[in-house]
């Protein structure tokens, strides 16, 4: 336990927490006081094969540092998995305060080479596997606030800067992960009345997905986890109440709150094609640069 247990007592479901930043966020969770469901299917980073081993590895860490921690490994791109996810916590700890959607695949390709196959694994492990938990949460903390109860719950859901900003050979990936940061906007507004923020963390971190990249020292340390994790166990305590439906952008090189798509310049509408060239050129002269992928990688 660390001196400030930020997330003492409160009941944590991470996604994917069997290695990499998953591992690093239900750690630091249940040094901070949190009970934690660790969720990981345990497959290759293309989503291939199954293994419970790292997730059982995680909760073993946990509960030899003294804190409580249970393993699941559910599907949970599959809507009877998420649920169970959500009724396990719920069953084993007595309730649910925090889900931590961190669970995904890479299977990266340009667009001419991609397959029906490699574009439905991502958007189902990243997409729907964000949505299934989702959803089953929600219902929970909506049935609990309709009850009586009271809710102080987070939903935190992982985006990244190739979503935002957009990176070749990722198109499969970057649709998914732009989808969750929409989602995330939508959700904050739908759960905040039963008592439940939404945000995304748009995480800057070498992991297996990123093994095979050839990184310098200084680079990888840039790039670790440990940069990331402290956002998130914040995010998921009682202190991050009033912060919901945002972006935020956290690695060693910037901690950055995203601004979304927003109007930017605007004119009168014109009814003619040959007057919209001139309309749409003089309105992009005057926008703001988009950040690009690369100046933030």
């Amino acid at each position: 336990m660390v001196a400030e247990a930020i997330c003492d007592g409160r009941v944590c479901i991470v996604t994917g927490g069997g290695r990499g930043l998953g591992r690093e966020y239900a750690v630091l969770l249940a040094a901070n006081g949190a009970k934690v469901v660790v969720n990981d299917l345990g497959g290759s980073r293309d989503g291939e094969g199954q293994d419970v081993g790292p997730a059982e590895e995680v909760v073993a860490e946990i509960r030899a540092a003294g804190g409580e921690a249970v393993v699941n490994a559910d599907d949970i791109s599959s809507w009877e998995g998420a649920a169970r996810l959500v009724e396990q916590a719920v069953d084993t700890f007595g309730g649910l305060d925090v889900l931590i959607n961190n669970a995904g695949i890479l299977r990266d390709r340009m667009m001419f080479s991609m397959s029906e196959a490699e574009w439905d694994a991502v958007i189902r492990v990243h997409l729907k596997g964000t949505f299934a938990p989702s959803h089953h949460a929600a219902v929970y903390w909506r049935e609990r606030a309709k009850s009586g109860g009271t809710n102080d719950a987070r939903l935190i859901n992982t985006t990244s800067v190739s979503g935002l900003y957009a990176n070749p050979g990722q198109s499969n990936y970057g649709a998914a992960k732009a989808g969750i940061a929409a989602f995330t906007q939508i959700a904050a507004q739908e759960l905040s009345r039963y008592g439940v923020t939404a945000n995304a963390i748009a995480p800057g971190a070498l992991t297996r997905l990123t093994s095979d990249l050839p990184v310098s020292d200084e680079i990888r340390e840039k790039f670790s986890t440990g940069w990331v994790a402290p956002v998130v166990v914040w995010l998921a305590s009682p202190d991050s109440a009033d912060v919901t439906g945002q972006v935020i952008e956290s690695s060693g090189l910037v901690l950055a709150v995203a601004e979304g798509w927003h109007r930017g310049p605007a004119t009168e509408p014109v009814r003619s094609p040959t007057e919209v060239g001139p309309a749409v050129r003089k309105l992009l002269s005057e926008a703001r640069p988009r950040t690009l992928f690369t100046e933030v990688s």
